[in-house]
């Protein structure tokens, strides 16, 4: 969990951000586990702001290919989001894109986004260097390994623990040394 300290820290940065320019848009990027949903629920909260989440953006199956599923930070279809998304926050105006469900295999339902001076875009691989450049603050939040597996226990069940030890978490630190993609983050917490 944040501590009250890091989220004034952050806070302090967003408004700064605001008073220079808008829209802005914010990566939070880091472990599973270390509350990237919740710091960007905190930050909604506040600002009433759009939040993207990168778990809409996994790879359907049909994109799951041996090739991209090695590449660093492949496991997300990055080329989808930046489509869907990120041309379009930066260039404004309403927007809808496709959520997919990891559960279903399949894209559920289209979300409808309106214009705000404030986007979050949260998740694993939000960092992707195919996206990094479209971000004003760029967020890592890191996370003990023990303290990650008690946490993901805890949030998935044991069953997808196993998955998150086999699979994801080794795809994610990955992704996270081979991109360098704490030494890319404006912030470390």
């Amino acid at each position: 969990m944040l501590s009250k300290g890091h989220l004034k820290q952050i806070l302090v940065r967003i408004e700064k951000l605001l008073k220079e320019k808008e829209p802005i848009i914010i990566a939070i990027d880091g472990n599973s586990g270390a509350g990237k949903s919740t710091l960007a629920e905190q930050i909604r909260d506040i600002y009433k702001c759009n939040v993207f989440h990168m778990d809409d953006f996994f790879l359907p199956p049909a994109l799951k290919t041996e090739e991209r599923l090695n590449e660093a930070g492949g496991n997300v279809d990055y080329v989808r989001f930046r489509q869907e998304v990120a041309d379009k926050l930066l260039k404004g105006g309403d927007f809808e894109y496709r959520k997919y469900n990891c559960q279903t295999l399949a894209f559920d339902k289209t979300v409808s986004v309106k214009a705000d001076r404030l986007n979050i875009v949260e998740g694993v691989y939000s960092m992707h260097p195919t996206l990094i450049d479209i971000y004003d603050f760029k967020i890592f939040l890191k996370l003990d390994e023990n303290e990650q597996h008690k946490r993901i226990l805890q949030r998935s069940g044991p069953e997808l623990f196993i998955k998150f030890l086999d699979l994801w978490i080794p795809m994610e630190n990955k992704y996270f040394d081979n991109l360098k993609i704490r030494e890319q983050s404006d912030i470390v917490l």
